[in-house]
Protein backbone atom coordinates (compact mmCIF):
# COMPACT_ATOMS: atom_id res chain seq x y z
CA UNK A 1 0.00 0.00 0.00
CA UNK A 2 1.15 3.26 -1.10
CA UNK A 3 1.02 5.68 2.06
CA UNK A 4 -1.03 8.79 1.51
CA UNK A 5 -0.92 12.31 3.29
CA UNK A 6 -3.11 15.29 3.46
CA UNK A 7 -2.02 17.61 -0.02
CA UNK A 8 -1.45 21.19 2.29
CA UNK A 9 -4.38 23.01 3.20
CA UNK A 10 -6.61 21.06 0.30
CA UNK A 11 -7.37 18.50 2.35
CA UNK A 12 -7.49 16.01 -0.20
CA UNK A 13 -5.45 12.60 1.17
CA UNK A 14 -3.56 12.44 -1.59
CA UNK A 15 -0.88 9.21 -2.23
CA UNK A 16 2.92 10.41 -1.54
CA UNK A 17 3.86 9.25 -4.89
CA UNK A 18 2.07 11.79 -7.44
CA UNK A 19 1.85 10.56 -11.12
CA UNK A 20 4.14 12.87 -12.87
CA UNK A 21 2.33 12.95 -16.50
CA UNK A 22 5.35 14.01 -17.96
CA UNK A 23 6.09 10.48 -19.05
CA UNK A 24 2.82 10.83 -21.20
CA UNK A 25 4.19 13.57 -23.50
CA UNK A 26 5.37 11.37 -26.70
CA UNK A 27 3.07 8.29 -26.55
CA UNK A 28 -0.10 6.74 -28.02
CA UNK A 29 -3.74 6.83 -26.27
CA UNK A 30 -3.17 3.35 -25.87
CA UNK A 31 -0.15 3.18 -24.52
CA UNK A 32 -1.55 6.03 -22.01
CA UNK A 33 -4.48 4.23 -21.12
CA UNK A 34 -2.43 1.02 -20.05
CA UNK A 35 -1.01 3.32 -18.11
CA UNK A 36 -4.07 4.55 -16.11
CA UNK A 37 -4.81 0.78 -15.35
CA UNK A 38 -1.25 0.65 -13.82
CA UNK A 39 -2.48 3.85 -11.93
CA UNK A 40 -5.29 2.54 -10.84
CA UNK A 41 -3.95 -1.08 -9.73
CA UNK A 42 -1.54 1.29 -7.26
CA UNK A 43 -4.67 3.43 -5.92
CA UNK A 44 -2.72 6.29 -7.34
CA UNK A 45 -5.06 9.01 -7.15
CA UNK A 46 -2.99 12.33 -7.78
CA UNK A 47 -1.96 13.51 -11.35
CA UNK A 48 0.27 16.37 -12.16
CA UNK A 49 0.49 17.26 -15.68
CA UNK A 50 1.66 20.42 -17.70
CA UNK A 51 0.69 22.03 -21.05
CA UNK A 52 4.35 22.14 -22.21
CA UNK A 53 4.53 17.96 -21.55
CA UNK A 54 3.97 17.60 -25.14
CA UNK A 55 0.40 15.75 -25.96
CA UNK A 56 -0.08 14.50 -22.02
CA UNK A 57 -2.82 16.46 -21.29
CA UNK A 58 -4.56 15.68 -24.36
CA UNK A 59 -4.12 11.18 -23.22
CA UNK A 60 -5.29 12.42 -19.78
CA UNK A 61 -8.21 14.00 -21.40
CA UNK A 62 -10.30 10.83 -22.30
CA UNK A 63 -9.59 9.41 -18.55
CA UNK A 64 -11.35 12.23 -17.31
CA UNK A 65 -15.26 10.74 -18.30
CA UNK A 66 -15.18 7.78 -16.20
CA UNK A 67 -12.28 8.87 -13.72
CA UNK A 68 -12.11 12.31 -12.71
CA UNK A 69 -13.51 11.95 -9.59
CA UNK A 70 -11.03 9.16 -8.36
CA UNK A 71 -7.79 12.18 -9.15
CA UNK A 72 -6.95 15.26 -7.89
CA UNK A 73 -5.50 16.67 -10.83
CA UNK A 74 -3.08 19.36 -11.35
CA UNK A 75 -1.29 21.11 -15.04
CA UNK A 76 0.84 24.36 -14.70
CA UNK A 77 1.62 26.96 -17.20
CA UNK A 78 5.04 29.14 -18.07
CA UNK A 79 2.89 31.58 -19.69
CA UNK A 80 4.14 34.58 -17.43
CA UNK A 81 1.66 37.47 -18.52
CA UNK A 82 -2.13 37.42 -17.38
CA UNK A 83 -3.70 37.12 -20.75
CA UNK A 84 -1.11 34.38 -22.61
CA UNK A 85 -1.99 32.54 -18.71
CA UNK A 86 -6.04 33.03 -18.78
CA UNK A 87 -6.02 31.67 -22.40
CA UNK A 88 -3.25 28.69 -21.81
CA UNK A 89 -5.85 27.53 -18.65
CA UNK A 90 -8.86 27.56 -21.15
CA UNK A 91 -6.67 25.48 -24.17
CA UNK A 92 -5.63 23.06 -20.84
CA UNK A 93 -9.38 22.88 -19.87
CA UNK A 94 -9.75 21.68 -23.07
CA UNK A 95 -7.58 19.37 -23.70
CA UNK A 96 -7.87 17.61 -20.70
CA UNK A 97 -11.83 17.83 -20.93
CA UNK A 98 -12.88 18.96 -17.95
CA UNK A 99 -14.67 22.09 -16.41
CA UNK A 100 -11.39 22.72 -13.55
CA UNK A 101 -8.57 21.54 -12.00
CA UNK A 102 -7.80 20.93 -8.08
CA UNK A 103 -3.92 22.78 -8.81
CA UNK A 104 -2.93 25.23 -11.62
CA UNK A 105 1.05 26.19 -11.35
CA UNK A 106 3.36 28.70 -12.48
CA UNK A 107 5.73 26.18 -13.93
CA UNK A 108 9.40 26.44 -13.72
CA UNK A 109 9.68 30.02 -12.01
CA UNK A 110 13.38 30.38 -11.45
CA UNK A 111 14.51 33.16 -13.45
CA UNK A 112 14.41 36.73 -12.23
CA UNK A 113 12.65 38.53 -15.73
CA UNK A 114 9.86 36.02 -15.65
CA UNK A 115 9.42 36.40 -12.06
CA UNK A 116 9.08 40.17 -12.00
CA UNK A 117 6.49 39.99 -14.99
CA UNK A 118 4.43 37.09 -13.84
CA UNK A 119 4.06 38.94 -10.10
CA UNK A 120 3.53 42.33 -11.39
CA UNK A 121 1.09 44.41 -13.45
CA UNK A 122 -0.66 42.47 -15.99
CA UNK A 123 1.09 39.17 -14.91
CA UNK A 124 0.32 35.29 -14.42
CA UNK A 125 -0.71 35.99 -10.58
CA UNK A 126 -3.65 38.01 -12.23
CA UNK A 127 -5.00 35.10 -14.38
CA UNK A 128 -4.21 32.74 -10.98
CA UNK A 129 -6.23 34.78 -8.43
CA UNK A 130 -9.22 35.32 -11.18
CA UNK A 131 -9.46 31.85 -12.36
CA UNK A 132 -9.93 30.56 -8.63
CA UNK A 133 -12.56 33.10 -7.96
CA UNK A 134 -14.00 31.87 -11.11
CA UNK A 135 -13.72 28.74 -10.29
CA UNK A 136 -11.95 27.25 -12.40
CA UNK A 137 -9.02 26.20 -10.02
CA UNK A 138 -9.20 25.60 -6.43
CA UNK A 139 -5.80 25.69 -5.51
CA UNK A 140 -2.66 27.62 -6.80
CA UNK A 141 1.30 26.85 -6.75
CA UNK A 142 4.93 27.21 -8.18
CA UNK A 143 7.42 24.91 -9.75
CA UNK A 144 10.78 25.08 -10.51
CA UNK A 145 14.04 23.11 -11.79
CA UNK A 146 17.60 23.99 -10.65
CA UNK A 147 19.84 25.09 -7.90
CA UNK A 148 17.66 27.95 -7.33
CA UNK A 149 14.54 26.97 -6.98
CA UNK A 150 14.28 26.98 -3.21
CA UNK A 151 15.04 31.02 -2.86
CA UNK A 152 12.68 31.51 -5.72
CA UNK A 153 9.93 29.92 -3.96
CA UNK A 154 10.66 31.83 -0.62
CA UNK A 155 10.03 34.71 -2.93
CA UNK A 156 7.10 33.91 -4.22
CA UNK A 157 5.53 32.43 -0.66
CA UNK A 158 6.31 36.33 0.66
CA UNK A 159 4.60 37.86 -2.69
CA UNK A 160 1.49 35.35 -2.33
CA UNK A 161 0.08 32.28 -0.30
CA UNK A 162 0.32 29.74 -2.53
CA UNK A 163 -1.10 26.18 -1.82
CA UNK A 164 2.03 23.60 -2.98
CA UNK A 165 5.66 24.03 -4.16
CA UNK A 166 7.34 22.06 -6.34
CA UNK A 167 11.42 21.22 -7.03
CA UNK A 168 13.94 18.91 -7.06
CA UNK A 169 14.91 16.78 -3.98
CA UNK A 170 17.85 13.95 -3.85
CA UNK A 171 20.71 13.36 -1.72
CA UNK A 172 23.27 14.39 -4.37
CA UNK A 173 21.27 17.56 -3.82
CA UNK A 174 21.26 18.34 -0.31
CA UNK A 175 24.81 17.44 -0.07
CA UNK A 176 24.99 20.88 -1.19
CA UNK A 177 25.13 23.19 1.60
CA UNK A 178 24.01 26.02 -0.05
CA UNK A 179 20.79 24.16 -2.05
CA UNK A 180 20.30 21.78 1.65
CA UNK A 181 19.88 25.48 3.35
CA UNK A 182 17.69 26.44 0.99
CA UNK A 183 15.52 23.64 0.88
CA UNK A 184 15.25 23.47 4.39
CA UNK A 185 14.39 27.00 5.01
CA UNK A 186 11.26 26.49 2.67
CA UNK A 187 10.39 23.21 3.92
CA UNK A 188 9.88 25.52 6.95
CA UNK A 189 7.57 27.72 5.40
CA UNK A 190 5.47 25.20 3.71
CA UNK A 191 5.15 23.25 7.19
CA UNK A 192 4.51 26.88 8.90
CA UNK A 193 1.70 27.39 6.09
CA UNK A 194 0.69 24.29 5.16
CA UNK A 195 1.77 24.23 1.70
CA UNK A 196 2.24 21.39 -0.08
CA UNK A 197 5.86 20.08 -0.85
CA UNK A 198 6.48 18.26 -3.90
CA UNK A 199 9.99 16.81 -4.84
CA UNK A 200 10.87 15.64 -8.25
CA UNK A 201 14.20 14.50 -9.84
CA UNK A 202 15.22 11.78 -6.95
CA UNK A 203 15.66 9.08 -9.43
CA UNK A 204 17.62 10.85 -11.38
CA UNK A 205 21.36 9.71 -11.93
CA UNK A 206 22.62 12.58 -13.75
CA UNK A 207 22.33 14.00 -17.54
CA UNK A 208 22.55 11.99 -20.49
CA UNK A 209 26.01 13.14 -21.88
CA UNK A 210 28.40 11.05 -22.92
CA UNK A 211 25.58 8.11 -22.45
CA UNK A 212 22.77 6.22 -24.97
CA UNK A 213 19.20 7.91 -24.28
CA UNK A 214 17.76 5.01 -24.04
CA UNK A 215 14.29 6.44 -21.38
CA UNK A 216 11.82 8.85 -22.36
CA UNK A 217 13.35 11.25 -19.24
CA UNK A 218 15.40 14.10 -20.21
CA UNK A 219 17.82 13.16 -17.27
CA UNK A 220 19.61 9.57 -16.99
CA UNK A 221 17.07 7.93 -14.71
CA UNK A 222 17.96 4.74 -11.99
CA UNK A 223 17.09 1.74 -13.26
CA UNK A 224 17.85 -0.94 -11.04
CA UNK A 225 14.99 -1.96 -8.53
CA UNK A 226 17.17 -1.82 -5.85
CA UNK A 227 18.19 1.85 -6.74
CA UNK A 228 15.21 3.00 -6.79
CA UNK A 229 14.00 1.62 -3.61
CA UNK A 230 16.60 3.03 -2.01
CA UNK A 231 15.88 6.44 -3.42
CA UNK A 232 12.10 6.26 -3.16
CA UNK A 233 12.79 5.02 0.52
CA UNK A 234 14.86 7.69 0.99
CA UNK A 235 12.62 10.78 -0.23
CA UNK A 236 9.55 8.96 1.83
CA UNK A 237 11.49 8.54 4.98
CA UNK A 238 11.04 12.74 4.90
CA UNK A 239 7.78 13.58 6.77
CA UNK A 240 5.43 15.84 4.68
CA UNK A 241 6.41 15.42 1.45
CA UNK A 242 5.51 14.27 -1.52
CA UNK A 243 7.39 12.62 -4.98
CA UNK A 244 6.79 12.76 -8.08
CA UNK A 245 7.03 10.02 -10.36
CA UNK A 246 9.18 9.23 -13.08
CA UNK A 247 8.81 10.48 -16.60
CA UNK A 248 8.94 6.91 -18.43
CA UNK A 249 6.31 4.82 -18.13
CA UNK A 250 8.34 2.13 -18.21
CA UNK A 251 9.96 2.74 -15.46
CA UNK A 252 6.86 4.02 -13.68
CA UNK A 253 5.91 0.33 -12.37
CA UNK A 254 9.20 0.29 -10.59
CA UNK A 255 9.06 3.42 -9.06
CA UNK A 256 5.42 2.67 -8.00
CA UNK A 257 6.40 -0.93 -6.37
CA UNK A 258 9.26 0.89 -4.37
CA UNK A 259 6.67 3.10 -2.92
CA UNK A 260 4.49 -0.27 -1.45
CA UNK A 261 7.75 -1.61 0.23
CA UNK A 262 8.23 1.70 2.21
CA UNK A 263 7.81 1.23 5.91
CA UNK A 264 7.16 4.24 7.87
CA UNK A 265 9.82 3.54 10.50
CA UNK A 266 12.58 4.40 7.83
CA UNK A 267 14.77 7.12 8.14
CA UNK A 268 16.79 8.94 5.94
CA UNK A 269 20.30 7.83 7.93
CA UNK A 270 18.87 3.99 7.13
CA UNK A 271 20.49 4.43 3.50
CA UNK A 272 23.44 6.36 3.66
CA UNK A 273 25.27 2.91 2.70
CA UNK A 274 23.25 2.27 -0.10
CA UNK A 275 23.45 5.35 -1.60
CA UNK A 276 27.28 5.83 -1.41
CA UNK A 277 27.29 2.76 -3.59
CA UNK A 278 25.03 4.26 -6.10
CA UNK A 279 26.82 6.43 -9.29
CA UNK A 280 24.60 9.50 -9.45
CA UNK A 281 26.06 12.72 -11.46
CA UNK A 282 25.08 16.10 -10.47
CA UNK A 283 22.24 17.24 -12.82
CA UNK A 284 21.71 20.76 -12.09
CA UNK A 285 25.30 22.91 -11.98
Amino acid sequence: MIPKLTFGRSGHLSTRLLFGAASLSRVSQAQADQTLDVLLSYGINHIDTAASYGEAEVRIGPWMKAHRKDFFLATKTEQRTYQGAKAELQRSLERLRVDSVDLWQMHVLVDEDGWQTAMGPDGALEAFIEAREQGLVRFLGVTGHGLQAPDFHRRSLERFDFDSVLLPYNPQLMADPAYAAGFEALAATCQEREVALQTIKSISSGPWDGHDRTRATWYKPLEDQAHIDTMVHWVLSRPGVFLNTVGDIDLLPKVLEAGTRFDPAMKQADFEAAIAEIQIEPLFV
